[in-house]
């Protein structure tokens, strides 16, 4: 069998948060297929990296009072322990802001811009639009902050790019009674030049036609049925702004105005990348990533430009079904028309639900918590198994049941699998000094049945029909376990005369329980190694497994490999939190968590000197503050002065605060705005609801306060 080149990843998770469990049912599912690859033999690079851009992270940040930049480093500081904890074996992470995913997205851009006449033209459009503007945010609206009823299925909330109800794809214009997620304003209506990808173009719709319902490179439909399906239905009838219909598929936007946080389009100043153009191609970025750095570790090694022109090269990519529009119609066609090649197969799975179907929620109890799975000392293992035993190749959600998670793995993974070895292994080392002895025909025939089913076993990984396998595998255990209580070696061993058949049955046991951690390895990697170690053989493979381990091969001491579930884990584990104290307050909102002192200390609060006030051109509600902060004094005897924005136009005139003393968080690290530098934010209080209860009012001391007095 010829070794395969091949290139994996997960969907990026949007850098506006902590992992949730459906990431990582999806990164078990990849590392499983990923794992059984290695197994096989074959050069598998699996990448992953933090979808950094957009509107969103950009807000977010903004109300975090830190840079995006510093905004999406501190949620890219927590993923390890994820991963880590859950034996992910990415090769690379990495971020969609880094410097390989700026210049490939623009280059991916230059390359269906700049197809030649003779090719059929550029893929590149530049159309006047009517885009949403929020008159409150004053900025236009990212298709993620419209909402409104879906055009298509008229299923409330939707947001504007895609309904997650049909699956249909549509402008923010289509949707009926719009209104703006940021504000709750209804969006007024205003003309920007925008860059559109010609995916309607006959050439992108050919390609796609053929690419989603067709074949892949081994004869195999490259999409799962149920996709393929779902794929099709896009290119038929489709509804245009206008209310005219046509036929196929729509042209998409790529373009967004500042301000935005992202890739700036060339030669266009102002015009940025969508989100979803320059997301997918951080897929390619984290693998140059990987690769530059090994090439800088051992010239040998290939460059991104080599390994990406390997005309054997697979790429796969494991997704979820939400976002299987960006992934099967405009990913490939960016690769193919860029003249780059369009990935082999994208993996579909379904959605992760809790105790027969229903929705997570943390406020309820429903919720799994990663971290607080590895928190309670809950064995990741356990885990990665129970997935596996319910994962399958289609796209289908997966239901998480408390008792059938404990049944699974106290039941079949240690009752009927780890059982196999404790009940065999001591006898070996305390009667024949941990020396494997001869086995008989009945013994044989028993591994001949296991040896004979790695194949299939090993052909339904390939296929990530991951359930069947465990299926399969614990099928096999039950016939190992029907002869050890067939042959009872704790009876054979009370009996005179019996050692040779004990010391055959016993090996048997371990010979078969040898297989059956093979199987299992692609799922329970960290035990497949305490296996392996305490047999004392090389790392476990499906091409080494059936030749089986002679006569005399010493072991290991047995250590018990793994506990079974204690009930009161997951009765903690999907225990709902404690309601807080203070439900309402006349902020409207709760109490924030309680911090220590050290905590608190770290904040620098200072007695600030409004020395001069003035309105931002350009802004509605920021105000420019000039503040003396007892820094000292210049050459000139003048105090040194500090530069801040603050958004309280609504309630101030610059001339009102001009003499007046606030308090000022010091120690912030210095924002770049549209406007200028701030050094520092203003204190003021506001309700937590600014549209049905307004207004915002900065804190003033007692007089008496000097300016540079510490608050303590």
């Amino acid at each position: 069998m010829s070794l395969r080149q091949i290139f994996v990843t997960t969907a990026l998770p949007y850098a506006n948060g902590n992992f949730h469990i459906g990431h990582i049912m999806e990164y078990i599912q990849a590392d499983i297929w990923v794992r059984f690859q290695r197994m096989q033999g074959h050069a598998v690079n699996f990448v992953g990296a933090d979808d950094t851009h957009g509107a969103p992270i950009m807000i977010a940040a903004e109300k975090a009072g830190v840079s995006p930049q510093h905004f999406v480093a501190n949620i890219a500081a927590g993923r390890k322990q994820y991963l880590d904890g859950f034996h992910i074996s990415f090769d690379n992470w990495h971020s969609t802001d880094a410097v390989e995913n700026h210049e490939l997205a623009k280059q991916i851009y230059k390359d269906l811009r700049d197809i030649p006449d003779a090719q059929g033209g550029s893929l590149i459009e530049r159309k006047t639009i009517e885009q949403f503007f929020d008159p409150e945010k004053n900025m236009f609206l990212p298709d993620r902050f419209i909402k409104g009823e879906c055009p298509k299925c008229h299923a409330k909330e939707q947001y504007g790019d895609n309904c997650e109800v049909c699956g249909a794809v549509y402008a923010p214009t289509d949707l009926i009674n719009p209104f703006s997620a940021l504000s709750g304003a209804k969006p007024e209506l205003k003309t920007s030049e925008h860059f559109f990808f010609k995916l309607s173009d006959p050439r992108c719709v050919a390609f796609l036609q053929n690419w989603t319902q067709g074949l892949d490179e081994q004869g195999k439909p490259r999409l799962q049925p149920e996709v393929a399906n779902k794929v099709k239905e896009w290119f038929s009838v489709r509804t245009n702004p206008d209310g005219t219909t046509s036929e196929g598929l729509g042209d998409w936007d790529i373009s967004r105005d500042a301000p935005y946080f992202g890739i700036e389009i060339p030669d266009a100043p102002g015009k940025y990348f969508y989100v979803w153009l320059d997301a997918p191609v951080g897929y390619l970025a984290s693998l140059k990533n990987l690769l530059d750095k090994r090439r800088a570790e051992d010239a040998k090694s290939p460059s991104y430009e080599a390994y990406m022109a390997d005309p054997t090269l697979e790429q796969y990519h494991f997704i979820g079904k939400d976002i299987v529009t960006f992934h099967t119609l405009f990913w490939p066609a960016m690769l193919h028309f860029s003249g780059r090649k369009a990935p082999n197969n994208v993996f579909v799975h379904g959605f992760l639900t809790v105790n027969n179907g229903e929705k997570m929620s943390k406020s309820r109890g429903t919720g799994l918590d990663p971290l607080k799975f590895l928190g309670l000392g809950m064995n990741p293992e356990w885990l990665r198994y129970y997935l596996a035993a319910k994962l399958n190749g289609r796209n289908e959600d997966v239901d998480f049941n408390a008792e059938d998670f404990m049944v699974r793995v106290n039941s079949d993974l240690v009752g009927k699998f780890i059982n196999i070895a404790s009940r065999s292994a001591g006898f070996i080392a305390k009667r024949f000094d941990g020396k494997l002895g001869v086995v008989s025909a009945d013994g044989n025939a028993l591994l001949s049945q296991l040896r004979e089913a790695l194949a299939p076993i090993a052909q339904h990984f390939e296929s990530r029909d991951f359930a069947r396998a465990v299926r399969e595998t614990m099928a096999l255990a039950d016939r190992v376990n029907e002869y050890v209580d067939a042959n009872k070696p704790w009876e054979l061993a009370k009996l005179a005369g019996q050692d040779a058949r004990l010391h055959d049955v016993c090996s048997t046991c371990l010979e078969a329980f040898r297989l059956l951690s093979t199987m299992l390895k692609p799922i329970l990697p960290v035990l497949a190694e305490q296996v392996e170690a305490f047999l004392k053989i090389p790392p476990l493979t499906f091409a080494n497994a059936a030749q089986a381990l002679p006569a005399g091969h010493v072991i290991g001491e047995y250590k018990h490999l793994m506990q079974r579930v204690d009930i009161k884990m997951l009765e903690s584990l999907f225990e709902a939190p404690e309601p807080a104290v203070q439900k309402v307050s006349p902020g409207g909102e709760d109490i924030a968590p309680t911090i220590s002192i050290d905590e608190f200390a770290k904040i620098d609060l200072r007695i600030a000197h409004i020395l001069h006030c003035e309105a931002v051109e350009g802004s509605t509600k920021l105000l420019r503050l000039t503040l003396d902060v007892g820094e000292g004094v210049d050459a000139q005897g003048k105090p040194l002065t500090r530069n801040v924005f603050s958004g309280i136009a609504s309630m101030y005139q610059p001339q009102d605060l001009v003499g007046k003393l606030t308090v000022l968080a010091a120690n912030l690290a210095p924002r770049k705005m549209k406007f200028g530098i701030s050094e520092g934010m203003v204190l003021a209080a506001s309700h937590a609801d600014e549209k049905t209860q307004p207004g915002i009012y900065i804190l003033e001391p007692f007089p008496g306060a000097k300016p540079g007095m510490r608050i303590h």
